[in-house]
Parts: structure tokens; sequence; C-alpha cells
């Protein structure tokens, strides 16, 4: 933005000095009325389109900078999109071995039940013998 500013304060300068530069030039110079006036109107155009031609160039390198910041979001995007489908494939990862997890614990805490269950009736069982 800084480069923006100065060229704009530069194209002022640029200009005044121009005009200063076309005036000086022509109060010093030993010409007749009509080729002094013909003079200030060539230096009054060429300054026109020196104007233009800097606008022009000013026009063009904005559309450069938004193509460029364009691009740049759109990079942003799908760098952003990619972290959320990784983050979102991750997650149904660990979701899935925390289920595998907690099957696996009920399996044993089945198992230790149906165990003691077994170790109680075998024991009563015993008992019940002697």
């Amino acid at each position: 933005m800084a480069d923006n500013d100065s060229s704009v304060g530069g194209l002022g300068w640029f200009l005044a000095g121009l005009g200063v530069g076309a005036l000086v030039g022509v109060l010093y110079a030993p010409k007749a009325g009509k080729e002094t006036r013909d003079d200030i109107v060539a230096s009054a155009l060429d300054a026109k389109e020196k104007a233009a031609s800097l606008a022009q160039q000013g026009k063009e390198r904005a559309a450069d900078l938004a193509a460029q910041g364009k691009q740049q979001v759109g990079e942003y995007v799908d760098r952003g999109k990619e972290y959320y489908d990784r983050g979102r494939t991750q997650f149904a990862e660990y979701v899935e071995k925390g289920k595998g997890l907690v099957h696996e614990q009920q399996e044993k805490v089945s198992s230790a039940i149906d165990a003691g269950k077994d170790a109680y009736a075998s024991a009563t069982k015993d008992l019940g013998k002697a």
C-alpha cells in the first residue's frame, strides 16, 4: 500500500514539475506568440499523454495485485478444506478405534463375569458335596 501512496504522490510532483518546466521554457524562449502557444499546447498534450500512460500503468498494477490476492485467497481456501478433511478423517478413525476398544473391554468384562459365575457355581457345588 505504501508503494501505491508514493506513486500517486510522485505522479503529482511529476506533473507539477512538468508544468513549471514548460512555463519556464516558454518565458525564456525567444519565439513568436503563435509558436509559443503551439509549444504550450504541445507540452500540455504531452503531459496529458504521460499522465494517461501512468494512470494505465497504475490500473494494470492494481489489476495484477487483485489477481494475485484472489489466487492467494483461493490457495488458503483450498488448504483450509484440506485440513478440514484431514481432521474429519482422523476424527472418524479415532471414533472407530474407540468403539473397538470399548467392545474389546466389554468382552473382557463379560468373560470375567462368566468366569466368576462358573467359579461361584463350582465352589457352591463343591461345598454341597462336602
